[in-house]
């Protein structure tokens, strides 16, 4: 079951990455590449930190706004299709995915193994803004029809990877945090498409062969533009690798693997 197989990467990578010594400092101590803060982030005039620039959603204050767009247009879709059930769990994959998010946030220690400085004690385990994007757009895949389909997971993708990378370079979220949000992420959407009744689950997801290729490939170039920095390659490549995997994760969830594989079969009456 996909759910499980990504709750256990979840899991799995809470421990090695907050739990351990190692996983601690190898984290660490990509915040002592470079100059502290932001500015130097390429990305950093659309982050909405620098005073009066306007926030890429769902940076800084868009968040919320962004998040209650997508849900409005989920309905939308939702009302417009009359596809009752998958616009349901469409919803519940958002509310799931931002909820867990902030329970984990509130419920999981980040213990101090290193002796690192406090502002690096926070817990930030899931990253928030990558939860966004990644929740919504599995959770757009759901309520529209599947001829375009493989193009909204595309748009969704290269949104995530834009702000993925962005988040791990600017100095917000170490790439765990923001890995996590993926995870959880696909994690609720296998849950939802694992319920969904066999007749409202999604079939496979058909689109051209070079599709996934173009995506994949944009979105690393995207990536690479977002997480650059100018003080520091390790840092930007990083970052660019983190959203990437990101990209990833989610393609395969929306398209890669479709849905109806991941619902529950039924014992066959002989």
């Amino acid at each position: 079951m996909p759910a499980l197989l990504y709750t256990l990467g979840l899991l799995t990578l809470y421990l090695l990455a907050i739990c351990t010594p190692w996983g601690q400092r190898a984290e660490n101590a990509l915040f002592d590449l470079g100059k502290q803060g932001s500015e130097e982030a390429w990305i950093y005039p659309l982050s909405g930190s620098e005073y009066g620039s306007t926030p890429l959603p769902p940076m800084e204050l868009s968040a919320k706004p962004t998040l209650m767009v997508g849900l409005a247009v989920i309905v939308v879709l939702t009302l417009v299709r009359r596809c009752w059930w998958p616009g349901c769990a469409a919803l519940g994959v958002v509310i799931l995915t931002t909820g867990g998010k902030e329970v984990l946030k509130s419920t999981l220690p980040r213990p101090d193994l290193v002796g690192a400085p406090e502002n690096l004690l926070d817990q930030g385990f899931p990253s928030g803004h990558t939860a966004i994007p990644a929740a919504l757009t599995l959770a757009a895949v759901l309520v529209v029809s599947p001829r375009i389909r493989p193009y909204i997971a595309t748009a969704g993708v290269l949104w995530l990877a834009c702000i993925a990378a962005a988040s791990a370079t600017m100095g917000g979220h170490r790439p765990s945090e923001v890995l996590g949000a993926t995870l959880l992420a696909c994690a609720c959407y296998g849950l939802a498409t694992w319920l969904l009744p066999p007749v409202a689950a999604p079939g496979a997801t058909r689109s051209t062969r070079a599709l996934p290729v173009i995506t994949l490939t944009l979105a690393l170039a995207i990536a690479l533009v977002s997480g650059a920095r100018n003080d520091t390659l390790t840092r930007s490549l990083v970052s660019a690798a983190t959203a990437f995997i990101c990209a990833a994760l989610v393609w395969y969830a929306a398209v890669g693997w479709p849905a109806h594989t991941a619902r529950r079969t039924r014992p066959a009456l002989g």
